[in-house]
């Protein structure tokens, strides 16, 4: 592991930054334009392309409480297909994003992630272990919780593993924290590989496809749980903005001003594990969007997690669409996991931190 990854940032909360004051609200108010831009393109745009207008007058219909359409099963792919299907990839890209904020702030170092911790490969280990165990066969609303519900008990288990492992004398250290989330990273991946060993070979390209992140076959029933939790987790960061940059400043000062550092971080990492969770329990494992989104945040608008997590909120959901869209037009009429694309995209981004953290660069959290 390079020095660098463990190395803890500098105990500062302001850096340079593009846009800053009332140019914060316009920014947002661009970013929200641009992913309706983007969920129209995605619906428009696929193994069939559909006319931009007819998608319209399908969405409006809906909408407005009409419902019925002339054409109905351009309707029908419209607004059962396509449509949960873009939401879902916002929902994926904006839950991960935050939760990337979150644990970033909670480690001071800008290179962690829910992959980088662990906590992504548990929750897919607990979500491939229902449907391997029989789990779906409960059906409905009851499969879904219980795959929900595995992905966010193995993920909470693994982050409070990795928390419990990083103190040394009651003191939380952060370059143990990120070491220890991918050791345990590994050994989630080697559980959950030894789970796919167990199926047969129409299972295993199924449970193969869906690590990899996929949005196909979302419905409407699948996007109520992620969108309420990323909207309460997100209300409750954005209350705590003021404690998560005084905890940036070093845990001292953040004392100073009477924040509880130990129930803030307890916190933080309760908020990136039921998030992850929750996504990788309808997506599959996506990696890099907390990593790199939270980061480009920040180069825009600085450290204020007061403008970082909405600007990372939206451009995570637009992020996610834009490259859900990629994965379905790349390779027609083939469709392409999303994670081929995130990773394709992170490594490098990853890359690029590592060397410029070595050389001291900026913009760490």
């Amino acid at each position: 592991m390079p020095d660098t990854l463990t190395r803890e940032a500098p105990a500062r909360t302001r850096g340079p930054h593009l846009v800053s004051g009332a140019g914060t609200g316009l920014l947002l108010a661009v970013l929200g334009a641009a992913l309706v831009a983007s969920m129209v393109l995605g619906i428009s745009v696929g193994s069939v392309n559909l006319p931009f207008g007819k998608v319209w007058s399908v969405l409006w219909a809906h909408l407005s409480g009409r419902g019925d359409t002339a054409d109905p099963l351009l309707g029908q792919v419209v607004w059962d297909i396509r449509t949960p299907r873009v939401l879902l990839a916002a929902l994926a890209g904006a839950g991960l994003s935050v939760a990337g904020a979150a644990l970033q702030a909670l480690v001071r170092n800008p290179l962690a992630d829910p992959y980088v911790l662990g906590v992504s490969s548990a929750a897919s280990l607990g979500a491939v272990l229902v449907p391997a165990l029989g789990g779906t066969a409960l059906g409905g609303a009851a499969g879904a919780l219980g795959v929900t519900g595995a992905a966010f008990g193995a993920a909470l288990l693994s982050a409070l593993l990795v928390y419990l492992l990083a103190q040394r004398a009651g003191r939380l250290l952060d370059s143990w924290l990120v070491l220890t989330g991918v050791a345990v990273g590994y050994l989630c991946t080697a559980a959950t590989t030894f789970v796919q060993l167990q199926l047969n070979p129409t299972e295993l390209q199924g449970m193969m496809f869906w690590l990899m992140g996929s949005v196909a076959g979302a419905t409407w029933t699948d996007l109520g749980l992620p969108t309420a939790l990323i909207a309460a987790c997100l209300a409750y960061l954005m209350l705590q903005a003021r404690p998560l940059n005084a905890l940036l400043a070093g845990e001292d000062a953040a004392t100073g001003i009477g924040v509880s550092v130990a129930a803030l971080r307890v916190t933080l990492l309760l908020i990136g594990s039921l998030l992850t969770a929750t996504v990788v329990s309808v997506v599959g494992g996506i990696g890099f969007i907390g990593l790199m989104v939270p980061h480009m945040a920040r180069f825009v608008v600085g450290s204020d997690h007061r403008r970082v997590l909405p600007v990372a909120l939206l451009a995570g959901a637009v992020f996610m669409v834009l490259v859900d869209l990629a994965a379905r037009i790349a390779d027609r009429p083939n469709e392409l996991p999303v994670g081929v694309f995130t990773t394709g995209l992170g490594v490098p981004f990853f890359l690029f931190l590592l060397r410029r953290r070595a050389s001291g660069g900026t913009h760490a959290p």
